[in-house]
């Protein structure tokens, strides 16, 4: 920062804090053992540990406390911002990975939160992983950058006030992302609740009363209303052709996209990671039409039956682990695609799938038998239209909550900015200045025996 407000001062962070400092409990001492894992990336969330007595883990680890700051220092842990406030260990002691800086506040003088936020700041973060050294992948930030980087200083009395404003507005933006981050499971149930209605007649009910549709009355199942019921069919009946896909070895590149299992995504075709055939014969035995439905005949049991609809997209052929359904003039392949892909649909796989190790099969036969209500062909296109209006919605949706994410993730960073240049609290002309704050560090560290500093304040029995 080019000017810093009335009060504030410049230093390095080896002046506020003293980094990787050593400490001594008795090895019965039960104390906090951090993995990397349990490191957290957002700035409030609490630092995860497991128990264990201090004599195992006080050699060839991070040694910290409570109060202290630790901070990943190797790649990719570093830029994804692995850091915590200490607090709340067995004892008030722990040990970590050795991939762990710890900074730990010279005096009371200076905040543990406020140098939380210097080093999750985005300007710490980029100069970090800019002067990583060591092999690649497996890059580490000197200390070297960490002890003489230069950070503005507020003082004492601010740096407390700016660490409770921090939390107060960071739990805000928790709440918003936690808001956020549960809009997909909940368009996930919104979709399957779609789908629901639309197999069972629910979704076109006010179209049929409109057009004065007329119901086969056959008795209520489960997956009708008591009102009604659509003629119940058994697939085979109202397909004309069940085929297994091209069994041959796909190449990275060639003529036409070979179609598989990962191809089918929600219900639809996504053209990712393709692979490629070249073969005349292949091309011509197994060449898609538009409205061909592909099933998915083996996956993991979770996933074993999913569907899409081949729509033209570009020219193609499937897979073996694929089945393509063609559907007569009674069936549209849209609806179809959207029967199997149901929770009626999906029950019904869970059904009849065979299972074996890590992976389950439906096979062509036990596909034709799936039954289900088939209403009109007028219907199903009136079926077809409502779904794709409703996941329309909840695709725009969607981009709106991932635009969102990335905006709420921006806020974060732009509250500790605002923060580290003095923006987020008032100054007080009462306040000790910065400057003396960092004398007193001074002549606090020039009067300690040279050879305890590091040790200084640290030794606990």
């Amino acid at each position: 920062m080019s000017e810093l407000p009335n009060g504030w001062a410049k230093a390095c962070i080896g002046d506020l804090a003293d980094l990787n400092p050593k400490q001594a409990f008795d090895d019965e001492t039960v104390a906090g053992f951090v993995p990397m894992s349990h490191a957290p990336t957002n700035f409030r969330d609490k630092l995860r540990f497991d128990e264990r007595p201090w004599g195992e883990i006080k050699k060839a680890y991070t040694n910290f406390k409570d109060g202290d700051v630790i901070f990943a220092k190797v790649t990719p842990c570093f830029e994804n911002g692995k850091a915590a406030f200490v607090e709340g260990l067995p004892n008030g002691v722990g040990a970590g990975s050795s991939e762990f800086f710890v900074l730990r506040p010279s005096c009371d003088g200076v905040s543990a939160k406020y140098l939380l936020a210097l080093v999750k700041s985005y300007d710490f973060l980029l100069g970090g992983a800019e002067n990583m050294t060591g092999a690649v992948g497996l890059r580490r930030v000197p200390k070297q950058f960490v002890e003489r980087y230069l950070v503005p200083v507020a003082p004492a009395a601010e740096q407390t006030r700016i660490a409770a404003k921090l939390d107060e507005l960071l739990t805000q933006v928790d709440t918003l992302k936690a808001r956020i981050d549960g809009i997909p499971a909940l368009l996930k149930r919104f979709r399957q609740s779609v789908l629901a209605a639309a197999v069972s007649g629910r979704l076109t009910e006010e179209w049929r009363a409109k057009n004065g549709a007329k119901i086969e009355v056959e008795g209520s199942t489960a997956e009708t209303s008591e009102e009604f019921a659509w003629p119940m069919v058994r697939l085979g009946d109202v397909a004309v052709n069940f085929s297994y896909g091209s069994s041959a070895k796909s190449q990275p590149a060639g003529d036409i996209p070979v179609l598989r299992m990962g191809n089918i995504q929600g219900g639809r075709l996504v053209w990712d990671d393709l692979v490629f055939s070249s073969n005349p014969e292949e091309l011509k035995k197994y060449s898609l039409q538009v409205g061909d439905v592909l099933f998915n005949r083996t996956n993991s049991p979770e996933l074993v039956g999913k569907t899409a609809t081949y729509k033209g997209e570009q020219p193609a052929i499937y897979a073996g682990y694929l089945i393509r359904v063609r559907c007569s003039e009674r069936l549209i392949s849209d609806f179809l695609n959207y029967c199997l892909n149901s929770p009626q649909g999906k029950d019904y796989c869970w059904q009849v799938k065979t299972d074996g190790v890590s992976q389950s099969n439906i096979n062509a036969k036990k596909l034709a038998d799936f039954r289900f209500g088939l209403p009109s062909t007028e219907e199903q296109t009136e079926i077809v239209r409502c779904v794709d209006q409703l996941f329309s919605f909840a695709e725009r949706l969607e981009a709106r909550t991932s635009d969102a994410r990335t905006r709420i993730d921006r806020l974060t960073q732009s509250i500790l900015a605002k923060a580290l240049r003095g923006d987020l609290v008032p100054q007080d002309p009462n306040d000790e200045p910065a400057g003396l704050l960092l004398d007193r560090i001074k002549a606090q560290r020039a009067a300690a025996p040279k050879n305890k500093r590091g040790r200084r304040s640290t030794m606990e029995g």
